[in-house]
């Protein structure tokens, strides 16, 4: 049976999503524990039983392809790493079912690629295919699509994916189980922080990368993940997936991880879409003036405070805006090109109209297209 989740120390969260590292699913290279997945199945039921909806970001497939195989060491090619994934995910998804089956619950395997959430129509499509499935009642049951996919397996630990499903769903909570168990003081106690207010560099420091032959990321990516997932006003939780009942310990007020306390006040949807879904496509560098505009003032960013730019970028892209220090401090779509920051810098607004008469807006970045960092 489900454990019980009769201690709720407050009501039961609306929505969570659940992601489990290779580690936690597997004993070995290749070999699923389905033990343990049986076990997180059963808490997970319970979380549904009591009302909350749960999205399952499940990494795995490269792994068990790796097993299949018989390989030892994780492909460096990318076609193979393709293949072990291919080879693999229909295994993990059968293992998701069975575990699921006692309960009656039924997965939907949703494959994406970083491309399904930068481009803002796929984007918006597939949180429309989440809240459908949600609908339905199944258990969504996330991945990336890594047997097509290039720069996503080196994109793709899946901390991150899961930080980004949070942030698309509006989950109250993103829940990051691993071998890990939370974040560790390594230049101070030793032990488990229970609690980040706030990820300064003091706590991005304390991460460590991974060891493991079929895993990606370590605590750098979980941090990364989170930095990510709180800004969407979600809270976030790490902790060892192989503790006994650690779901419902850790919605009963009793964590054996960390928790990231999320930020005061989300990000608009479409503001966290430019923050946090791109892969900006080049830079523009601003002097100090301009720099203070944007982030104590809110202005958009002008010409006149433009010092000159970095990479290849068309209008309509997205770019980083750097300050003189070199600091990102803001992302957006520009409605300048490349080759047009040489003309624009340090021109005023009239100046700006006598080189493009046809021009309606000529701001580098609306403010309505800007989003600080």
């Amino acid at each position: 049976m489900p454990a019980s989740f009769a201690n709720f120390s407050a009501q039961p969260p609306k929505r969570v999503v659940v992601k489990l590292g290779t580690g936690v699913l597997t004993s070995g290279i290749g070999q699923l524990d389905t033990g343990r997945i049986a076990h997180v199945c059963a808490q997970i039921a319970a979380l549904r039983a009591g009302g909350t909806e749960v999205i399952v970001v499940s990494s795995g497939a490269v792994g068990l392809g790796m097993g299949i195989l018989g390989l030892t060491k994780r492909p460096s090619l990318l076609a193979q790493k393709q293949a072990c994934a291919g080879i693999g995910q229909s295994l993990l998804m059968q293992t998701w079912q069975q575990g699921f089956d006692p309960y009656g619950a039924h997965v939907a395997q949703v494959l994406l690629t970083h491309e399904d959430l930068r481009a803002r129509a796929r984007h918006l499509g597939v949180k429309a295919s989440l809240e459908a499935l949600i609908a339905y009642g199944t258990i969504p049951v996330v991945n990336e699509n890594d047997t097509v996919s290039a720069a996503e397996i080196r994109f793709g630990d899946n901390d991150t994916l899961s930080a980004m499903v949070a942030g698309l769903t509006h989950a109250d909570y993103l829940v990051i189980l691993s071998t890990a168990p939370g974040l560790i003081d390594m230049q101070g106690t030793g032990e488990i922080v229970p609690t980040v207010n706030r990820i300064t560099p003091q706590i991005e420091a304390m991460a460590g990368g991974t060891t493991s032959a079929t895993a990606v990321g370590g605590m750098v990516s979980k941090i990364s993940a989170a930095k990510l997932a709180v800004k969407s006003g979600c809270g976030v939780f790490i902790a060892d997936g192989s503790v006994e009942n650690v779901l419902p310990r850790i919605f009963s007020g009793h964590n054996p991880g960390t928790y990231f306390v999320p930020s005061g006040l989300p990000l608009e949807a479409r503001k966290r879409w430019l923050a946090y879904y791109q892969r900006p496509t080049g830079r523009v560098i601003i002097d100090a003036k301009a720099a203070a505009a944007l982030c104590d003032k809110g202005r958009s960013l002008l010409a006149v405070g433009v010092t000159g730019s970095e990479g290849l970028f068309a209008v309509g892209d997205i770019i980083d805006v750097t300050n003189p220090a070199g600091e990102v401090i803001a992302r957006g779509k520009t409605r300048f090109a490349n080759v047009d920051v040489p003309r624009i810098s340090g021109l005023n607004t009239d100046e700006l109209k006598n080189l493009f008469p046809q021009r309606r807006r000529l701001e580098v970045i609306h403010r309505n297209d800007l989003v600080l960092l």
